[in-house]
C-alpha cells in the first residue's frame, strides 16, 4: 500500500459508545469494477496517493484505512417520513466506513451506500443501483460546482450483481458509493434519544457535535448554541439549493444533517423552469417538498429538532433561534445570488428589490433559470433576455460586478452546464446500452469547469 503521509485518522464517533450505533461487515461482493474516484475530495484528506487496486480493497472490500474504524459502524436513528414519525430506520443500506481530519483539521466522514445489509435493512437488499449511483455523482458535483454546501461522491464501484427494483427496468446493474461528508449526525438521531427518553445520550450527542463539528463552546447551554447551529446551516442551505434551482425531493428529517449540509440524493432534479410547484419525487403526490416549499420543510423539520432537545432544555432557550429563521434565510439568499450572479455586496434593499424582479422575470418568461443565471453574470447586457427581465435589468445598472466575474473562459460559451433530467437518462444510456463512460466523464469536467469559474463563495458571505 502507497505511504500516506498527509491522512489524519480518527475514531472520534467512538466516544459516543455503542447506544449509537452497530458494528457491521460489508457485502462480499461478486465483482469490483471502479467507475469512479475522486481525485479533489481525496487530495483533501490525504488519500489521494492510493492506487486504483489500493482503492478497491478499500472502498469496495472496506479493509480499514490506517488508524481509523477497525470496523464499520451503521447508525441508528429515528425520523419523520413526509411528516409521519417512523421509529425503525437506521442505516439500512450503509454505514460509516472512516473518520479523518480534512487539510483545515475539520473532521470527516467516509460513509458508504448500497454496502450491504445491517440490523436496519427491514426488507431491503442493503444494495444500490449503478444508475442511483451515477446519479449521486452528477447531483453532488453540480451541487458543488454551483456553490452548495454538499456532501461528495468519493469512490463508485460496480459490484456485479443483478438487482430487481420496482422503479427502473430491471435486473439492474449494481454497485457501492462511498460519499465524504462533514457527518452523519442527522435530526433523526436526536429524535431517536428523545423517543427513548435518553436525556443523558443526547447530551453526549450534542457534546460531540459541538466539538467536532460545530467547533463550538456550548458554554452554560449547550443545547441552545446546537438549535443556533442547525438553523444557521438549514437556513444557508436553503439558500444555496434555491439559487441553484435545486430540488431535493425527499426532506425527512433523517436526511436532514445537523452541519446543513446536503447529502442522501434520491430522485433530485434541477428545475426546467422557475416553478413553485415542481416536484422531483414521483411518490410526493401533494407536492410537500415541491421546490417553493423547501423553506417550508426545512422549518418544519428544525421544530422537530427543538421538540427532541426538549427533553433537556425548557423551550425559551431554543425560541431565539427557530425566530431568526426568516432574517437568516433572506440574507442568505441574497449572499447566494449575488455571488451567483458575480456582483458586489449593495444594501439588503437594493439586494431584495434585484432577486424579486429576477425571479419575477424567471416565472414570467419560462426560460430555463441556468440561462438567466449565466446570460446576467457580471451584469452584462443578456443579449437574448426576454421582455419579462426588463424590471430586472433597470435594477441591474445600479450594481457593479466583482474582479475577474467574466475572466474564465466559460462565460464566452454559447450556452450555459445544466443537468436536466432528460442529460442523465441519456449519460445513462450510454452506460446501459454500451458501457461507454466517456460521455460521463467529460460531463463531469463540464461541471468542474463551470464551477471553477464560478469562483469562491467568499466574497458572498
Amino acid at each position: 500500500m502507497a505511504e500516506l503521509p498527509d491522512f489524519r485518522p480518527s475514531q472520534a464517533v467512538l466516544e459516543l459508545g455503542g447506544d449509537f450505533y452497530d458494528a457491521v461487515r460489508a457485502a462480499d461482493f461478486p465483482a469490483h469494477v471502479l467507475r469512479f474516484r475522486n481525485g479533489r475530495a481525496a487530495a483533501e484528506i490525504g488519500l489521494e496517493p492510493l492506487s486504483d487496486a489500493d482503492w478497491v480493497q478499500h472502498f469496495g472490500r472496506f479493509e480499514p484505512l490506517p488508524g481509523s474504524l477497525n470496523q464499520p459502524l451503521a447508525l441508528r436513528y429515528h425520523g419523520h417520513q413526509f411528516r409521519t414519525y417512523n421509529p425503525e430506520l437506521g442505516d439500512g443500506r450503509g454505514f460509516l466506513f472512516s473518520q479523518m481530519l480534512d487539510s483545515s483539521g475539520r473532521l470527516m466522514d467516509l460513509g458508504t451506500k448500497g454496502s450491504g445489509q445491517t440490523p436496519w435493512s427491514r426488507a431491503g437488499d442493503g444494495r444500490l443501483t449503478l444508475k442511483g449511483g451515477m446519479r449521486e455523482v452528477l447531483a453532488t458535483e453540480m451541487l458543488q460546482a454551483l456553490g452548495v454546501t454538499t456532501s461528495r461522491s468519493f469512490s463508485l464501484i460496480e459490484t456485479g450483481e443483478e438487482l430487481e427494483r420496482n422503479d427502473e427496468p430491471s435486473p439492474t446493474r449494481s454497485a457501492v458509493l462511498v460519499r465524504l461528508s462533514h457527518s452523519h449526525v442527522r435530526y433523526g438521531s436526536f429524535q431517536r434519544l428523545a423517543a427513548l427518553e435518553q436525556p443523558e445520550n443526547i447530551a453526549k450527542l450534542t457534546g460531540y457535535v459541538l466539538r467536532h463539528l460545530a467547533r463550538r463552546d456550548g458554554g452554560e447551554d449547550p443545547y441552545a448554541v446546537l438549535m443556533g447551529y442547525a438553523v444557521e446551516g438549514a437556513a444557508r442551505l436553503l439558500a444555496e439549493w434555491h439559487v441553484a434551482g435545486f430540488v431535493h425531493g425527499v426532506l425527512n428529517t433523517d436526511n436532514m444533517n445537523i452541519t446543513g449540509e446536503s447529502f442522501d440524493y434520491g430522485p433530485w432534479r434541477f428545475l426546467p423552469v422557475w416553478d413553485s410547484a415542481f416536484t422531483a419525487a414521483y411518490f410526493d403526490q401533494f407536492g410537500l417538498y415541491a421546490f417553493g416549499r423547501q423553506a417550508e420543510a426545512l422549518h418544519w423539520n428544525l421544530f422537530q429538532l427543538a421538540q427532541a432537545l426538549r427533553k433537556v432544555t425548557p423551550a425559551e432557550s431554543l425560541i431565539p433561534s427557530l425566530k431568526l429563521w426568516p432574517d437568516l434565510v433572506g440574507e442568505a439568499v441574497r449572499a447566494q445570488a449575488l455571488w451567483r450572479l458575480g456582483l458586489k455586496r449593495r444594501d439588503a434593499a437594493d439586494e431584495e428589490a434585484l432577486i424579486r424582479a429576477f425571479e419575477v422575470g424567471l416565472g414570467e418568461s419560462g426560460v430555463q433559470p441556468d440561462a438567466a443565471w449565466f446570460g446576467f453574470r457580471g451584469g452584462r447586457a443578456w443579449k437574448d433576455a426576454p421582455p419579462a427581465f426588463a424590471l430586472f435589468q433597470e435594477q441591474l445598472a445600479g450594481f457593479e460586478a466583482v474582479e475577474g466575474a467574466l475572466a474564465h473562459g466559460y462565460w464566452a460559451d454559447p450556452f450555459p452546464c445544466t443537468m436536466l433530467v432528460e442529460e442523465v437518462e441519456t449519460l445513462w444510456s450510454a452506460i446501459a446500452e454500451r458501457d461507454d463512460w466517456a460521455p460521463l466523464e467529460a460531463k463531469i469536467a463540464a461541471i468542474r469547469r463551470m464551477g471553477e469559474a464560478h469562483g469562491s463563495r467568499e466574497s458572498a458571505l
